[in-house]
């Protein structure tokens, strides 16, 4: 059979995920430690894994509603109220997904059509640009800039919306920089937004995840915005839930309801025994999330020290779990630089521009590692550092 006639060329053109290539080279290697994965280590915590448990005791294995089940709904909407301080309707602004990813694809696919054009800063997680493509939109990408602490400015939005703009992707806390967008960050957007009929797609799936004296702040609270505002959040990084696969999206109920059309005939509905469990996460575990979150600023600031002792400039990331060292002083590119290290000394990293182009000159640390993992990690990418240094 010749599948050249049958595969759809847009997506046989689609490049493979740049995380990916050193994780298959690794995977063949003896001793590698690795960076690499933006998955945190801790267990999910007990009171979840219990009420999973109590679920399938119960025999609630049977498909929920479309939209996910009432109460985790309505969980979810009393979370967002109390953690961000915006209001939404159970029944009707609130979409129970397969994962933050699916909910991204949902509101994508619902508003963009062929030509039509999605901004997306850059560097960012993956997903946002093959997304667009195969929906037949535009990817038209900003890259957004060290010096501006990797933030979204008013002045690179307003350069390039156009009459095809449909939608913003605004992914932050940012994956793979660190980077957070505080509440005048947010207002200054909301101010070239307000009087366009443009959806902000807002990922804000590291929403827990802020340092030092910053809170998240969703641009959903800003005035004006929430019904122009698709939030997508999820379980996986709060909760150490990834394999759950389960998230959510809350938004204006006139694009909710078309997303839940996809979601229907794509998914019919998120898995049962994860929504029981994620009800006791929103009820019950912000105590849980609040320890994991200092022993990640603990390894935040060590692996920042770590990188800056070394001589690979690193600035401070405000939030997510991932360092973006600039590896520059190296006069290597991303990619040779990785793989050489993996090669030489066995430590995995992510080249920035697995993330887009303005990733080039840095590269991903992750640090959902344990404290002695990223000690050890750090001593040999310093030894690296020596070795080309001669």
């Amino acid at each position: 059979m010749d599948y050249s006639k049958i595969l759809r060329p847009d997506v046989v053109a689609l490049k493979p995920s740049g995380i990916r290539k050193f994780f298959d080279i690794a995977e063949t290697m003896k001793d590698v430690i690795s960076l690499g994965v933006g998955e945190p280590d801790f267990p999910t915590p007990w009171q979840i894994k219990n009420a999973a448990i109590r679920s399938l005791g119960d025999n609630k294995t049977r498909y929920t509603a479309n939209r996910g089940l009432e109460k985790l709904r309505e969980e979810i909407c009393a979370y967002v109220s109390r953690k961000y301080g915006v209001s939404y309707d159970a029944k009707t602004d609130t979409l129970v997904t397969v994962g933050g990813s699916e909910a991204i694809d949902a509101a994508i696919r619902t508003v963009v059509g062929e030509g039509d054009e999605v901004i997306i800063p850059q560097p960012s997680y993956v997903c946002y640009e093959p997304i667009t493509q195969l929906a037949g939109g535009v990817p038209v990408i900003v890259e957004t800039k060290a010096e501006n602490e990797f933030k979204l400015t008013p002045e690179e939005l307003v350069a390039v919306i156009t009459p095809r703009t449909k939608a913003l992707v605004l992914p932050y806390p940012c994956n793979p920089t660190g980077a957070i967008m505080n509440r005048r960050d947010l207002e200054a957007i909301a101010d070239v937004l307000r009087e366009r009929d443009i959806l902000v797609i807002s990922d804000e799936i590291y929403s827990e995840l802020p340092f030092g004296d910053e809170k998240h702040v969703s641009i959903a609270s800003v005035d004006g915005m929430k019904d122009r505002t698709v939030m997508v959040n999820g379980f996986s990084k709060t909760f150490s839930m990834t394999g759950w696969r389960l998230g959510f999206a809350l938004g204006p109920k006139e694009i909710i309801s078309q997303m839940n059309k996809i979601h229907q005939y794509a998914i019919m509905c998120a898995p049962t025994t994860s929504q029981y469990a994620a009800i006791e996460a929103l009820r019950c575990c912000d105590d849980a999330v609040a320890q994991m979150r200092e022993e990640y600023d603990i390894r935040r600031r060590m692996i920042v020290s770590g990188f800056n002792e070394i001589g690979l400039s690193c600035r401070e990331p405000k939030g997510a779990f991932y360092a973006f060292p600039c590896i520059k002083s190296s006069g290597m590119s991303s990619e040779e630089f990785c793989e050489k290290l993996l090669y030489s000394k066995k430590v995995a990293l992510v080249p920035g521009p697995a993330f887009g182009r303005g990733g080039e000159g840095f590269v991903r640390a992750s640090y959902c590692y344990s404290t002695d993992h990223i000690l050890e990690a750090l001593k040999r990418i310093g030894e690296f550092m020596n070795e080309i240094k001669g």
